[in-house]
């Protein structure tokens, strides 16, 4: 079990760029796939990005692709999250999770962990 703290969330103006962390503990980090979700008002749960243990291997879902981009720091035990040209859909609660099992990167599925979320606010 990992426990994780994201940060970075805040309002902006769209176009503008905000950089999410989830600083993960209590767990060996690099043994972990890590993913970030978000939920927006009367919608879904959306994996919006993930990564694999090593870092070699990302995801993005379709919405983010080329905006977004997911990294991770194993020495710092630090998940990122680096969002450019936001727009206002992009406006949810951000949450990072944390998943042992070995599952195919592009799966939403068997996160153990997660976060307590940040919350993004893009203003048109």
């Amino acid at each position: 079990q990992v426990q994780l703290v994201e940060s970075g969330g805040g309002l902006v103006q769209a176009g503008a760029s905000l950089r999410l962390s989830c600083a993960a503990s209590g767990g060996t980090f690099s043994r972990y796939e890590m993913g970030w979700f978000r939920q927006a008002p009367g919608k879904e749960r959306e994996l919006v990005a993930a990564i694999s243990r090593s870092g070699a291997s990302t995801y993005y879902g379709d919405s983010v692709k080329g905006r977004f981009t997911i990294s991770r720091d194993n020495a710092k035990n630090t998940v990122y999250l680096q969002m450019n040209s936001l727009k206002p859909e992009d406006t949810a609660l951000y949450y990072c999770a944390a998943r042992s099992s070995i599952v195919l990167l592009t799966s939403p599925t068997r996160y153990d962990d997660w976060g307590q979320g940040t919350q993004v606010t893009v203003s048109s």
